[in-house]
């Protein structure tokens, strides 16, 4: 491989959102199958000029090199989109549920993770047992991270998707009942256990499918959306007033270290499936594109048996000219054909078509629906406007240091710090200001 070739399909790496992070590509990998089509022509036009040419090729590779960067940009432009939409979905679920139902505003129940119920009402009490068990709700997370680290560093799969299959069949049973029910309550709904048992079981299973196996894109991004939204009730309801605040800001930062830290436990799981080529599995990635758990990889293998075959064929004639240029030609011509006829068999290059594009982590999805969501359960819709349009704000700086420094980037600290100032600057001094105006009768 030339270094013109070597240095454009660096450049030609693209966006996704691990879970809890920004990352590069998911595929460690940036072979010939994963470039952009009209990079790669120009990668091959690049190479046909002969080598006594420096200066017309230096020049090519220049303009090749802008042109490149300007599809980088439109393609991250594109995927924002694809998060905005599916990012605020999650967020107005958990609004609309906590302004219609009362019952995830009321607490009567606390997390066993949480000790401390901050019932006193000295404010120095409150502060330490928000703390307390914000650091107590962080150290949970921690070994379980570390956990599911070490079952996936030690390939125990059977043991991580029996594991992930519990929880969802949980959130999917239990957790969607009792949200079906507090709906049913509140707008005074009549509905029969047959009834219910036919809709849940159904409910359940699709959704089991969709995640776990394989279904319509849009029904398995709708399901991993209400699995968000619904674990953001959760901690909305059984997370004290102080400790939601505390946990935010705390998760934050704990997101800085995973992910940054030569040693912080998501970089090391994001490079271990980068080494082996594997997909981080769907249950915990929200996917703009299909990912299934058991898409095929490809592998060194492939390479090298692509070489051994052209080398045997020159033993029937072919020239050793043909034999070099016979793969990149192969690959040209497949990256032409995008649609596959019904009936045929999808191939290694079909599957990595439909892996391209943007991933974020259901953690994402979660915390930034807690924040939006605890800040709505007050009523202040100038409070909950603020802390939308800065998550989203956040968002957009996330991916745009994505594009600059093309590493490893947390996604949540920037939207979560834009959330928590947006909110309490607004609650303390926007909104006294509009309310002292309008009392006034001063309109601006």
């Amino acid at each position: 491989m030339s270094e013109s070739e070597g240095e454009y399909e660096d450049v030609s790496e693209r966006t996704s959102l691990m879970d809890g992070h920004v990352a590069a590509n998911g595929s460690g990998n940036s072979g010939t199958g994963d470039a952009p089509e009209n990079t790669r022509k120009r990668i091959l036009r690049s190479e046909s000029y002969p080598s006594n040419r420096p200066s017309l090729n230096s020049q090519n590779n220049e303009a090749s090199y802008q042109e490149t960067e300007e599809e980088e940009l439109k393609y991250g432009a594109k995927h924002v989109i694809k998060l905005f939409a599916p990012v605020s979905l999650c967020m107005v679920v958990v609004v609309a549920t906590i302004s219609s139902v009362n019952f995830y505003s009321v607490k009567d129940v606390y997390l066993v993770y949480t000790p401390f119920h901050e019932e006193s009402p000295d404010t120095s009490t409150k502060i330490w047992n928000a703390v307390a068990n914000s650091l107590i709700l962080i150290a949970v997370i921690i070994v379980m991270t570390v956990l599911l680290i070490v079952l996936y560093k030690y390939r125990c799969y059977k043991t991580i998707h029996g594991w992930l299959i519990v929880s969802s069949l949980m959130l999917l049973s239990i957790f969607s009942y009792l949200y079906l029910e507090v709906i049913l309550k509140a707008y005074n709904l009549p509905l029969d256990y047959v009834t219910l048992f036919f809709i849940m079981w159904n409910f359940g299973v699709m959704g089991m499918l969709c995640i776990h196996w394989q279904g319509p894109l849009l029904l398995q991004q709708a399901y991993l959306i209400f699995v968000a939204a619904l674990m953001a009730l959760v901690f909305i309801k059984y997370l004290p007033e102080w400790t939601t605040w505390a946990v935010l800001g705390v998760i934050s930062v704990w997101d800085l270290v995973a992910v940054l830290m030569p040693k912080g436990p998501l970089r090391i799981l994001v490079e271990t499936a980068q080494e082996r080529n594997e997909q981080i599995f769907p249950a915990l990635i929200y996917s703009s594109t299909y990912m299934y758990a058991y898409t095929t990889m490809a592998t060194g293998d492939n390479e090298s048996s692509t070489i051994t075959t052209s080398r045997s064929s020159s033993d029937h004639g072919f020239t050793q000219d043909w034999i070099e240029n016979h793969a990149q030609r192969v690959a040209q011509r497949q990256l032409e054909v995008h649609d596959v006829p019904s009936g045929q068999p999808r191939t290694q290059l079909h599957q990595e078509e439909e892996e391209r594009g943007v991933k974020l982590g259901l953690g994402d999805f979660i915390f930034y629906s807690v924040l939006v969501g605890k800040a709505s359960s007050y009523g202040d819709w100038n409070t909950t406007l603020a802390c939308f349009v800065a998550i989203l704000i956040g968002l957009c700086l996330t991916l745009l240091l994505l594009a600059i420094f093309k590493k490893a980037l947390p996604a949540l600290p920037i939207s979560i710090t834009f959330g928590l100032i947006f909110y309490f600057a607004t609650k303390e001094i926007v909104s006294p200001f509009a309310d002292s105006l309008a009392n006034e009768q001063v309109f601006i």
